[in-house]
């Protein structure tokens, strides 16, 4: 069971994760710029579950093979080679000119989710944290490419992750990417086809999630591009910012 009072953060340098008051880790942050990973498990991605993202997509929804829109979540996984943390460069792979940034509220499983009830999902919440669901743009709508989501360093995460009693109206939080330090989209987490509650409890309804296990919520319609030598910085409102610079392929 993972169980988080305060913030939970895991600095460069320091041997585990602990606990301290949000205002701690955001003035370390500005001294020591580099938060490891936080100690998760499976992140998961849920694909279209953002309404603007699954209406840019107009009637090819309605095309063969897919015919309709989808009826329950689509997810797919991040693995670990994906994980980096705060600070840490994205690695935009040879070839590629540039990356679809991909921001969204990561939810941080507590403990065994198993057929959890709408009602009761926020039991099973540990925390929040930021997320960064990177990608090589691409045209695949129901089933993700392992190739374009899931290259090394593409799933920047992090700072820490905020108690979830701490941010009491996930579904209403303010997110905003920057470029360079220019906003490139600014979005938050209502218009979901599935809120957090909603989609803990879809998802549960079907496998188990585990302790420590990352549910990403979904990222919004008319994600940014972002190349090689820029920086990009994710603000979700009362979760933290996660920065991180975009490296080609061979400078790292």
């Amino acid at each position: 069971m993972l169980h988080i009072d305060e913030v939970l953060a895991w600095p460069r340098g320091a041997a585990v994760a602990t606990e301290r008051p949000m205002a701690q880790w955001q003035a370390l942050a500005r001294a020591a710029p580099h938060f490891n990973v936080p100690r998760i498990g499976t992140v998961y991605g849920a694909l279209l579950n953002h309404r603007g993202a699954l209406a840019a997509l107009g009637d090819a929804v309605h095309q063969p093979p897919y015919k309709s829109p989808p009826q329950a979540p689509v997810l797919y996984i991040k693995p670990r080679n994906t994980h980096i943390g705060h600070g840490e460069p994205i690695v935009v792979p040879a070839g590629v000119d540039e990356l679809e940034i991909g921001a969204t509220l990561g939810i941080v499983i507590g403990r065994g989710a198993c057929r959890v009830a709408e009602a009761d999902a926020a039991s099973v919440i540990a925390g929040y944290t930021v997320c960064n669901d990177v990608s090589v743009p691409h045209a695949s709508y129901y089933r993700p490419s392992l190739r374009y989501k899931c290259r090394d360093s593409f799933l920047p995460i992090g700072p820490w992750i905020v108690g979830a009693h701490r941010v009491p109206r996930p579904d209403a939080l303010s997110i905003t990417v920057s470029i360079d330090g220019q906003t490139a989209q600014r979005a938050d987490t209502g218009g979901m086809v599935r809120s957090v509650a909603r989609l803990i409890a879809d998802v549960s309804a079907f496998m188990t999630l585990d302790a420590g296990d990352v549910l990403m919520l979904g990222v919004p319609a008319g994600a940014p591009r972002a190349r090689a030598g820029q920086h990009v910085g994710i603000e979700i409102e009362g979760v933290g910012r996660l920065d991180n610079p975009l490296l080609a392929q061979g400078d790292t």
